[in-house]
């Protein structure tokens, strides 16, 4: 594997190895049982026709998931759309671990975030320190091209200041 503690690479090269490809096509053929190209190919001409759209916008309810309407999750999956692009998320460790393995169940393949891990006590003097820490961490271990930082609702309902703390982070280094 091409991974090292002196080599980390991104999940866009990383999973484009010779040995993920073949184990990401193993776990599709044993485990997702895929339909058949003619019935995939059936239903996307399907979805195309009236019928189908009179059939979907006739519902009479509608259920929102609100995971799906989590803000801070749509901005971690923005960034996953960037090159080299490593997502920051100002708040709490547990947060981005739940990001993270929705990323990872709907994509079926590991999503990269990391956090300035708020806890208690940043929650009450606020993250600035955890966030100039994390932002250099994450420079020094990732190397990306670019840092997408966005934030949870514990650092939105404190009140931390984001672009302060991304100019001071850029103050000390």
């Amino acid at each position: 594997m091409p991974q090292s503690a002196e080599k980390v690479l991104d999940h866009a090269p990383l999973f484009r190895e010779p040995e993920y490809r073949k184990m990401l096509a193993e776990k599709k053929r044993n485990f997702e049982r895929p339909y058949p190209d003619r019935t995939v190919t059936d239903q996307r001409e399907f979805t195309k026709t009236w019928h189908y759209r009179e059939v979907n916008l006739a519902r009479e309810a509608l259920v929102v998931n609100p995971a799906k309407a989590c803000q801070p999750l749509g901005a971690v999956f923005a960034a996953a759309g960037f090159e080299r692009t490593m997502s920051f998320v100002h708040g709490s460790q547990g947060c981005v671990a739940y990001y993270r393995s929705h990323l990872s169940r709907h994509f079926k393949e590991p999503s990269s975030a990391v956090s300035s891990s708020m806890t208690e006590d940043a929650a009450v003097f606020g993250g600035l320190k955890n966030m100039v820490d994390g932002l250099a961490n994450t420079y020094k271990l990732y190397d990306p091209k670019m840092i997408a930082v966005s934030t949870t609702c514990m650092a939105e309902v404190i009140g931390d200041d984001l672009h302060g703390f991304i100019e001071n982070a850029k103050d000390e280094g």
